[in-house]
C-alpha cells in the first residue's frame, strides 16, 4: 500500500480524465492520497474531491504566492473547512522566494497567521518553503510549530537543515526530484535521515519522476520514487512502501 502525501487532483488538467487518472493510480497501488489545496478555491475544491472518493483526504490552506489578498473572514472560513472530518492538514502555506512576490512580510504574516490557525485546529502542515529556507525555520520555531508538526513538502534544502526541521518533528516530502539527474542533493537527505522520517509525494500534475520528466505527473508515478528511496536506503520498494505509509498515517490518520 502506498499512501500519497501531496497531489493535486482537482487541477484542471485532469478535468478531461480524472475517474481514470485516480483509479490508475490505485491500480498502482495507491491506497491513500491527500489532495493539497493552495488557495481559497482549491481548498474548496480539494475538500469536495475527498468527500467524492472515501480514500481521499484535503488540506485547506493558501500558498505563499497566492496569499496577497487574504483577510481573516477567509481565515474564518478556512477554520469552518477544518472542522470538516475529510480534513487532515492545513497547507500548503509557506514561504517562496523564488519569484518573491508578493513581498516577503506579506508572506510572513500570512504564514504565521495559518500556523495559528493549524495550533487552534490541532492539524499539521503541509509547508511549502522555497529559497526561504532560515525564514521559513525561524517562523516554525517562533509560531510553535512543533505543537502540531507536519511535511516539509518538495524538499530542496541540505541534510543539515533537515536535521533542524526533524527536530521540530516535521517528516520530509520525497518526490519526484529524487529522479533526477540534478537531484543529487535530495538524494543526499534522503541518504542523510531516517527512513522513518520520510513521505512519499507527486506534487502532480507537477514535477513527473523519471521516466516521465516533462509529462503531467500522477499519483499513478510513485512506484518510481519509492523505488530510488529504495535503491538509496539498501531496501525493498516493499519495505518503503510499508514505512512510508505508517509514517503518514502517524501524520494524518487512515
Amino acid at each position: 500500500m502506498i499512501y500519497e502525501t501531496h497531489t493535486h487532483f482537482d487541477d484542471a488538467s485532469f478535468d478531461s480524465d480524472r475517474d481514470e487518472a485516480i483509479q490508475k493510480a490505485v491500480s498502482a497501488g495507491v491506497s491513500a492520497f491527500i489532495n493539497v489545496a493552495s488557495s481559497m478555491s482549491t481548498s474548496k475544491s480539494s475538500m469536495e474531491l475527498a468527500h467524492k472518493y472515501p480514500f481521499f483526504r484535503s488540506s485547506v490552506g493558501v500558498h505563499p504566492e497566492e496569499c496577497a489578498a487574504l483577510s481573516e473572514s477567509d481565515m474564518d472560513i478556512l477554520a469552518g473547512y477544518a472542522e470538516d472530518e475529510a480534513v487532515v492538514a492545513i497547507g500548503e502555506i509557506g514561504l517562496d522566494y523564488y519569484w518573491d512576490e508578493p513581498e516577503r512580510d506579506i508572506q510572513k504574516k500570512w504564514f504565521c497567521r495559518q500556523i495559528e490557525l493549524a495550533r487552534k485546529v490541532n492539524l499539521p502542515l503541509i509547508i511549502h518553503s522555497r529559497d526561504a529556507a532560515a525564514d521559513t525555520y525561524d517562523i516554525l520555531v517562533s509560531e510553535k510549530a512543533k505543537d502540531v508538526g507536519g511535511i516539509m513538502h518538495c524538499y530542496s534544502y541540505s541534510s543539515q537543515m533537515a536535521d533542524k526541521f526533524l527536530d521540530l518533528g516535521f517528516y520530509i516530502g520525497v518526490g519526484g526530484v529524487v529522479t533526477f539527474k540534478n537531484g543529487k542533493k535530495l538524494r543526499e537527505v534522503v541518504e542523510h535521515i531516517p527512513m522513518e522520517r520520510i513521505v512519499v509525494e507527486t506534487d502532480s500534475p507537477y514535477m513527473a519522476p523519471v521516466p516521465n520528466r516533462g509529462k503531467r505527473n500522477t499519483s499513478e508515478y510513485l512506484p518510481y520514487i519509492i523505488k530510488e528511496i529504495a535503491a538509496i536506503k539498501g531496501l525493498t520498494p516493499e519495505e518503503v512502501e510499508s514505512v512510508t505509509y505508517n509514517n503518514a498515517v502517524k501524520l494524518f490518520g487512515k
